[in-house]
């Protein structure tokens, strides 16, 4: 049983995983860099310990650091959230070697399914269709070339590590690729220290639908049902809700368990998510497997009342999942809106500074996940996500109802946030009736989102 963990993130995750451990009677440390000393996570912790300045290379994503950190204050696992260390095998390694647990993957599926393009070929061998795309990674422009005229253009340039949208470009043309290859290269190696690069190609008016799985080290595992995650801004994620408008019961279930199936046969093992694009006419094409918790993970929790992070942590330590796929049930329909610190009206241009006040919203079915309080200084170091909203509804008319009424409630004074673009959202027919595609926002453009909301002229 583990008695005390290193949580080795920051912000609203760390909290998330905070709570978890505490509802489970584990002792929690928050591994923090110097710029998040006076962060909530902090405050909140058993104990804190610092491992480096604000820089992530020389703190969160510092292996040393982290490890010497859980080993100073007596902690016998770690659990790195999502991001920073959370897929690195090599720390997963460095981990078991100084006899702590790593809550996640073990080194050895993290290894297996660090390449994205390695995946890809992984879990077509075990049946799931697959979009498209590049054989193996690129070795070079002329390579990249030789193989976008094979599979054919519109493509869209992925980075083998890492997610979050970082080193993707949709290109449509042989000279638009050659321009965006060296920008993504530069991009995946800045947020995940690899430049490898594979193409997949860009299916038009798709939906970007997951499957959560829960997989023990016995041999058990279930899934908890799919998000939708289709509501996105240049490859980033907005928008999350459960279950997906756009796909019949009969392919929820074939798509849900076909994934659970295909990652046991390929020896995947926790807590995982394996991404989808859904056609218009339910064609389902596996492109990613995350080997982590994501951002978007209590969506399903306010569905199944699976606590997701406490079974990340029970299947860590080894203990069997307990229960098969008749005892998961889903009910009702829940959405998560990603709270940002952005200027919506200036490009979502990032923002950071002192938040003067912080309200959050409250009433049946409301969640909010974040660090935020009165008081705290946003720093300017770290992605802009400040917490996340979630609400749950037994329809999503409902869902939707109380979610207007959330985003009214919810104050973040000090700072520019996204909250005006959620509001927006919740009055656009396309998104209302369920029949939007991942190209909805980036088509439609925010200035016409937020004309619905808010006069013209009105700041």
């Amino acid at each position: 049983m583990i008695q005390r963990v290193l949580i080795a993130n920051r912000g609203e995750i760390a909290v998330r995983v905070l709570r978890a451990c505490r509802s489970m009677g584990i002792e929690a440390v928050v591994a923090h860099s110097e710029a998040d000393a006076d962060s909530r996570a902090v405050l909140m912790a058993d104990e804190s310990i610092c491992i480096g300045p604000a820089e992530s290379a020389r703190s969160y994503l510092s292996a040393a650091s982290v490890i010497s950190a859980a080993l100073v204050s007596g902690c016998d696992a770690i659990h790195p959230g999502y991001g920073f260390l959370s897929e690195d095998d090599a720390f997963a390694e460095m981990t078991r070697a100084h006899d702590l647990i790593f809550i996640g993957p073990s080194p050895e599926v993290l290894e297996k399914f660090a390449s994205k393009a390695g995946t890809r070929e992984l879990l077509a061998a075990q049946g799931l269709p697959m979009v498209p795309g590049s054989h193996g990674m690129l070795r070079d422009d002329a390579h990249a070339l030789e193989e976008a005229e094979r599979v054919g253009y519109p493509l869209l340039i992925k980075p083998s590590a890492g997610g979050g949208g970082k080193g993707m470009r949709m290109v449509r043309t042989p000279r638009e690729l050659q321009q965006a290859l060296t920008v993504c290269r530069s991009e995946a190696r800045a947020a995940f220290g690899d430049d490898s690069l594979y193409l997949e190609k860009w299916l038009e008016r798709t939906r970007h639908v997951e499957v959560q799985v829960l997989i023990d080290q016995h041999g058990n595992g279930v899934h908890i049902g799919e998000r939708d995650c289709s509501v996105q801004r240049r490859h980033q994620k907005i928008v999350e809700e459960a279950p997906s408008p756009a796909i019949d019961d009969a392919t929820r279930t074939e798509l849900a368990e076909s994934a659970v199936a295909a990652a046991m046969a390929a020896g995947y093992e926790n807590v995982g998510t394996l991404e989808f694009l859904v056609d218009g006419d339910g064609n389902y094409y596996f492109i990613e497997i995350n080997a982590r918790i994501q951002v978007e993970h209590p969506v399903t929790e306010m569905l199944s009342g699976i606590d997701i992070v406490a079974e990340q942590i029970r299947l860590a330590a080894g203990e069997e999942l307990g229960y098969s796929q008749d005892a998961v049930r889903l009910r009702g329909h829940a959405i998560e809106f990603r709270i940002n610190a952005e200027d919506v009206r200036h490009d979502f241009q990032p923002q950071a500074g002192l938040v003067e006040h912080y309200v959050p919203p409250g009433g049946a079915g409301i969640r909010m996940e974040t660090h935020l309080y009165s008081g705290y200084d946003v720093p300017p170091y770290y992605d802009s996500l400040l917490g996340k909203l979630i609400v749950w509804g037994p329809d999503r008319e409902a869902a939707v109802a109380r979610s207007r009424v959330a985003l009214r409630e919810l104050l973040v004074e000090g700072i520019a946030t996204n909250i005006p673009f959620h509001r927006a959202i919740l009055e656009d027919e396309t998104f209302l009736s369920g029949g939007f595609d991942t190209n909805l926002l980036d088509r439609k453009g925010a200035a016409a989102f937020l004309a619905a909301v808010e006069p013209e002229g009105e700041a």
